[in-house]
């Protein structure tokens, strides 16, 4: 995207930037409290998703729609619905679930895991909710930290300005969780530099995504993990990692770890490996028409008239064809006999 705009289309940006954020908040609040009264308990934070998902779309689809001029405004936040989209979201899971596995390896030879099953039948059917659980959980943290406002704010201070203050601004929010440390802010700032870095080489929001869900799920529902601290969303496997705070990040999880921090570091090239062609093929840029229109008919016919010259030719002589003539037939009369 180019830099090369007006200030005062930098400033409308910005401003729509601050909008976005102040509806996320907006957004967040009202959905907890929206969640309080419809669901029971064990539905909630489900619920709490699920509406805040709802209203980041809607609100960030007004602001498109009315301030933008966005025909598709949904698609403009990142979701598409473009060829090849599910590849994406599965590149994205299978690298989030791959970043887990290595910063779970560690654990498990530093110290090693306590796990506990739990093979009910309900354990099954709760397992099958909590996935979704962190699908909306992903989807609505890329909706707001990639989506509208980052894409404002991005046109506001270019790729890196937006990547770094997104990221910032993610490392804040996290740090308002009970139990977050030094090690959780680092993780967050990294984590949210791998995500843009998703967003920014495919512009759109599948491949993120799946980084996101992947990441988060697989630690809660393959190996029982806490996920910054909530240890909640495990109904089959339970884990209790054992070994030192840097490898797991104590009750806070691999969130608070210095091992994720530095596994995330190193994922930085790989996501932007792995996203060249999607980067080539989404990031291309298009050519736009320039110069002065030029009017090659009427440019050859000056180059023809400037070499053989502007006389008009004569005009043809007109040919008139006749009928044919066809010799009369004459009828010879006998002699007269006398």
């Amino acid at each position: 995207m180019s830099l090369n705009q007006p200030s005062q289309s930098r400033f409308r940006s910005y401003m729509r930037f601050i909008l976005a954020v102040l509806w996320f908040f907006l957004a967040r609040t009202l959905a907890h409290h929206e969640a309080l009264g419809l669901a029971v308990e064990q539905w909630q934070p489900i619920a709490e998703q699920a509406l805040l998902l709802f209203l980041l779309l809607v609100g960030y689809a007004g602001m498109g729609l009315v301030l933008d001029g966005q025909l598709h405004p949904l698609s403009e936040q990142g979701l598409p619905r473009r060829e090849g989209w599910p590849g994406e979201a599965g590149l994205g899971v299978a690298v989030g679930w791959a970043l887990a596995v290595v910063c779970v390896l560690p654990m498990v030879v530093g110290g090693g895991i306590a796990i506990v099953l739990v093979l009910g039948h309900s354990a099954w059917g709760w397992l099958a909710v909590d996935a979704i659980f962190f699908a909306l959980v992903a989807l609505a943290e890329e909706v707001a930290f990639r989506g509208y406002g980052f894409q404002r704010f991005e046109q506001s201070v270019g790729q890196l300005g937006a990547a770094l203050g997104y990221a910032a601004f993610y490392a804040i929010v996290q740090a308002l969780l009970p139990g977050s440390n030094h090690a959780s802010i680092a993780v967050s700032i990294v984590l949210s530099l791998v995500l843009s870095t998703a967003y920014l080489r495919t512009r759109a929001l599948w491949l993120s995504w799946g980084i996101n869900f992947g990441w988060k799920a697989s630690r809660a529902l393959i190996f029982g993990l806490a996920i910054s601290g909530d240890n909640s969303h495990s109904p089959v496997v339970q884990g209790n990692p054992m070994g030192p705070f840097w490898i797991t990040g104590g009750g806070y999880g691999l969130d608070g770890s210095w091992i994720a921090f530095v596994v995330l570091l190193a994922a930085l090239p790989v996501v932007y490996r792995l996203t060249r062609d999607l980067d080539y093929r989404w990031n291309a840029p298009v050519i736009v028409p320039a110069g002065i229109p030029v009017d090659l008919s009427a440019a050859a016919k000056g180059q023809h008239e400037a070499a053989m010259g502007t006389a008009e030719p004569a005009a043809a002589g007109l040919v008139q064809i006749l009928p044919v003539a066809t010799p009369s037939q004459t009828t010879s009369e006998p002699p007269k006999v006398e």
